[in-house]
């Protein structure tokens, strides 16, 4: 292995790692949506937030702070010091891990411009990364700052799948950018037909996604806990509100409930179709693997999905319970599929070039 092939592979573990932590970071997100910590820190301190309450004194503050909005006043009067405890550590871990990401991603940048590993190509790229995470982190803030009120249980759904939309879109061109750096020549396949059919269906992940955390931002499992059917019919009756088709495919629980169930459908069916046209594609290893990971994965996504709605009665009825469990690895299992398809369409659709 030559010095150039050296640097790209440790600017490509670098980047593998820097994946790996967003991955992580985001589940970390469900863990505190799920637990009801979001709102738990009412400040933003980049500094000095990076450390938790260091006294009983500095304890009881934070925690009249959070007494002062709606979620506290209406649904969580009940909490002493020890239940604000459990929830502003999730919140605050998430914040943690996000300084660390900066930090992985930052000092290894530092130390391979003095060493001069980068191509000139890279520069660009790795710009982009830099701003996305700065924009992840400004968007997420802003989330629980327009939660951070008297009337407000939560904070909006809307907000809130704007959240996990710009960080998958953060990690899906991270990933891309490793996959361009580690790739061999002879990973592509140049498929321009197979690769349009997977941005369709991603495309339809993507809005899949949306609703999936619209479900989660509106608490909308709980209004249908039965399957195959909704409540007794396919089409659920009298759900039309009088706001409009828009206000109802938004706002509207039974609605947007109806909509997410009939995505996975439509998702299975589409990745059974590009499967079909896919299988007899055998030279491309990378390529391989990506296909049998999406059609696991889409399976195990509907299957988890099912299994989550049938529980969703139980839904905050402990800290972390069976529909909890069951949410979080279905939202890993979409953000999982979601980052194949990335793979799949850029396997796909480049000819034998790397980049130097």
């Amino acid at each position: 292995m030559n010095m150039v092939d050296k640097k790209r592979k440790a600017i490509a573990y670098w980047i593998f790692l820097g994946i790996a932590m967003l991955i992580i970071q985001v589940i970390i997100g469900g863990i505190t949506r799920l637990t009801g910590s979001g709102l738990s820190i009412t400040e933003w301190k980049p500094i000095m937030g990076a450390l938790p309450p260091l006294s009983e004194t500095e304890w009881q503050t934070v925690f009249n702070e959070y007494q002062k909005i709606a979620q506290y006043k209406y649904l969580n009067q009940h909490f002493v010091l020890s239940d604000f405890k459990f929830i502003f550590f999730w919140e605050w871990f998430h914040r943690l891990w996000a300084r660390l990401i900066g930090f992985v991603f930052l000092i290894p940048f530092i130390y391979f411009i003095v060493k001069k590993h980068f191509s000139n190509w890279m520069i660009i790229p790795l710009s982009v990364l830099f701003l996305l995470g700065a924009l992840q982190g400004t968007i997420g803030w802003i989330m629980v700052k327009s939660g951070l009120n008297e009337t407000d249980l939560y904070v909006s759904h809307i907000r809130l799948a704007v959240h996990f939309i710009s960080a998958m879109v953060l990690i899906s061109y991270a990933l891309v950018f490793y996959l361009k750096i580690s790739l061999s020549a002879n990973s592509y396949i140049n498929q321009p037909n197979i690769s349009r059919g997977l941005v369709f269906i991603v495309i339809v992940v993507s809005i899949q996604l949306v609703y999936g955390a619209f479900m989660a931002g509106l608490k909308a499992a709980p209004i249908a806990t039965t399957f195959p059917d909704i409540n007794g019919s396919f089409f659920p009756e009298y759900s039309i509100t009088k706001g409009g088709f828009l206000h109802n495919i938004i706002y509207n629980k039974l609605i947007v409930h109806f909509i997410h169930r009939t995505l996975a459908y439509a998702i299975a069916i589409f990745i059974g179709i590009w499967w079909w046209k896919a299988k007899n594609i055998s030279f491309s290893i990378p390529f391989n693997r990506a296909r049998s990971i999406i059609v696991l994965l889409v399976f195990v996504q509907i299957f988890l999905g099912i299994f989550t709605l049938i529980n969703g009665g139980s839904m905050n009825a402990g800290k972390f319970g069976v529909y909890e469990w069951l949410a979080l690895f279905h939202q890993i299992t979409g953000m999982l599929l979601l980052l194949s398809l990335v793979s799949a369409i850029y396997i796909s659709g480049r000819t034998s070039v790397v980049m130097k």
